[in-house]
Protein backbone atom coordinates (compact mmCIF):
# COMPACT_ATOMS: atom_id res chain seq x y z
CA UNK A 1 0.00 0.00 0.00
CA UNK A 2 1.37 3.33 -0.74
CA UNK A 3 1.78 5.74 1.70
CA UNK A 4 -0.14 8.83 1.25
CA UNK A 5 2.07 12.58 0.66
CA UNK A 6 2.87 14.79 3.14
CA UNK A 7 3.39 18.36 1.14
CA UNK A 8 5.87 20.25 3.11
CA UNK A 9 3.93 22.99 4.11
CA UNK A 10 5.57 26.64 3.71
CA UNK A 11 7.85 25.52 1.22
CA UNK A 12 7.05 26.58 -2.77
CA UNK A 13 9.64 25.48 -5.66
CA UNK A 14 9.25 27.71 -8.80
CA UNK A 15 11.44 26.72 -12.32
CA UNK A 16 12.83 29.55 -13.46
CA UNK A 17 12.83 29.22 -17.13
CA UNK A 18 14.70 32.38 -17.76
CA UNK A 19 17.56 31.90 -15.67
CA UNK A 20 20.96 30.81 -16.83
CA UNK A 21 21.72 27.32 -16.86
CA UNK A 22 22.90 26.82 -13.29
CA UNK A 23 20.39 27.84 -12.15
CA UNK A 24 17.68 25.28 -11.41
CA UNK A 25 14.80 27.76 -9.51
CA UNK A 26 13.78 29.33 -6.46
CA UNK A 27 12.71 27.67 -3.41
CA UNK A 28 10.79 30.11 -1.08
CA UNK A 29 9.59 29.46 2.34
CA UNK A 30 6.88 31.14 4.56
CA UNK A 31 8.87 31.07 7.59
CA UNK A 32 6.31 30.28 10.34
CA UNK A 33 4.90 27.42 8.08
CA UNK A 34 7.98 26.22 7.49
CA UNK A 35 9.07 25.77 11.01
CA UNK A 36 5.89 24.23 11.92
CA UNK A 37 6.74 21.66 9.37
CA UNK A 38 9.95 21.23 10.38
CA UNK A 39 9.53 20.77 13.90
CA UNK A 40 7.21 18.58 13.36
CA UNK A 41 8.88 16.51 11.17
CA UNK A 42 12.35 16.42 12.36
CA UNK A 43 14.27 13.14 12.84
CA UNK A 44 17.86 13.06 14.36
CA UNK A 45 17.70 17.04 13.79
CA UNK A 46 17.26 16.80 10.26
CA UNK A 47 14.62 16.57 7.74
CA UNK A 48 14.80 15.54 4.03
CA UNK A 49 12.26 16.70 1.53
CA UNK A 50 11.96 16.12 -2.37
CA UNK A 51 11.02 18.62 -4.90
CA UNK A 52 8.62 16.92 -7.62
CA UNK A 53 7.09 17.08 -10.67
CA UNK A 54 3.00 16.89 -10.56
CA UNK A 55 0.95 15.42 -13.21
CA UNK A 56 0.07 19.51 -14.03
CA UNK A 57 3.86 19.92 -14.70
CA UNK A 58 3.85 22.19 -11.43
CA UNK A 59 6.12 21.18 -9.16
CA UNK A 60 5.77 20.62 -5.27
CA UNK A 61 7.60 20.40 -1.83
CA UNK A 62 7.24 16.32 -0.40
CA UNK A 63 8.54 15.18 3.00
CA UNK A 64 11.18 12.25 2.15
CA UNK A 65 9.23 9.34 4.73
CA UNK A 66 11.92 6.71 3.48
CA UNK A 67 13.41 4.71 6.08
CA UNK A 68 15.59 1.91 5.44
CA UNK A 69 14.19 -1.86 6.71
CA UNK A 70 16.05 -3.86 8.66
CA UNK A 71 17.89 -1.39 11.04
CA UNK A 72 20.51 -0.75 7.69
CA UNK A 73 22.82 2.63 7.75
CA UNK A 74 21.06 5.70 6.84
CA UNK A 75 22.53 7.73 4.60
CA UNK A 76 23.78 11.31 4.50
CA UNK A 77 21.70 13.99 4.50
CA UNK A 78 22.93 16.45 1.11
CA UNK A 79 25.47 19.12 2.23
CA UNK A 80 26.58 21.64 0.10
CA UNK A 81 30.27 20.62 -1.51
CA UNK A 82 32.96 23.43 -2.18
CA UNK A 83 33.32 24.09 -6.22
CA UNK A 84 36.70 21.63 -5.93
CA UNK A 85 34.49 18.65 -5.15
CA UNK A 86 32.71 18.97 -7.86
CA UNK A 87 33.70 16.13 -10.61
CA UNK A 88 33.36 18.57 -13.55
Amino acid sequence: MAEDKIFADGFSFKRQENAPDFVVGRLSMKVEDAIAFMKQHTKAGWINLNIKTARSGNYYVELDTYEPKGGGTTSKPITKESDEDVPF
